[in-house]
């Protein structure tokens, strides 16, 4: 009996040590930032990109398959809620070589496209990701309406959830009060320059 007592005993602690190396590996991994981009402080003269005039243009760079963006996309639509008229905004796609027509339509496609003020578009082999030189899925950028660059970064807290963040509520005053106290942010998602998506555990977006 005592035996048994001493099995069970030492199974339950490998288990919940089992459990605590797990949650913790997860937790470090959410905490953990992308690849930073490096956009240009001017807007870039090869992008093919519309700006509106007397606007200041918002440029979201995202990966179709990456479960994070979720988080992104939704603290987007709240930027967009808030600084209504003050901006226009382009979520860009990346579609990369060799992939299937219409790989980038995923639901995250659908719910940028359901956003007031949000345009979507291909980035097909990952041409204007390379004008904005960002990396990571999530990577915003906020350029004036003369094409200065105000803003880059993530709008997430961490990878895949939203809430509260320097990224946001710097686009925030930007726009609504000209003035922040920061330009820079940690981006939260998965790699722009791989087909699949790098989120562990993580179901396939359609």
């Amino acid at each position: 009996m005592k035996q048994r007592q001493l099995v069970l005993t030492i199974s339950g602690a490998l288990w919940l040590l089992a459990v605590g190396i797990g949650l913790g590996f997860l937790w470090n991994y959410e905490l953990s930032p992308g690849a930073p981009g490096t956009p240009p402080g001017r807007w870039p003269t090869d992008s093919q990109i519309p700006r509106a005039p007397g606007r200041a243009t918002l440029v979201m760079l995202a990966h179709p398959h990456c479960p994070c963006t979720r988080a992104s996309l939704r603290e987007l639509a709240l930027i967009m809620a808030r600084c209504q008229g003050r901006l226009t905004a382009q979520v860009l796609f990346s579609k990369p070589t060799g992939t299937a027509p219409d790989w980038e339509k995923t639901d995250l496609w659908c719910s940028a496209a359901a956003i007031p003020g949000v345009s979507v578009r291909s980035d097909d082999d990952g041409l204007e990701a390379r004008h904005f030189q960002a990396v990571t899925s999530g990577q915003t950028v906020l350029y004036d309406a003369e094409g200065h660059l105000l803003f880059s970064g993530g709008i997430t807290p961490s990878r895949g959830h939203s809430g509260d963040n320097a990224g946001r509520s710097t686009i925030v005053s930007l726009l609504t009060q000209g003035v922040a106290d920061r330009t820079e942010t940690f981006v939260f998602g998965c790699s722009l320059l791989k087909a699949s998506s790098e989120c562990p555990g993580q179901g396939e977006i359609k």
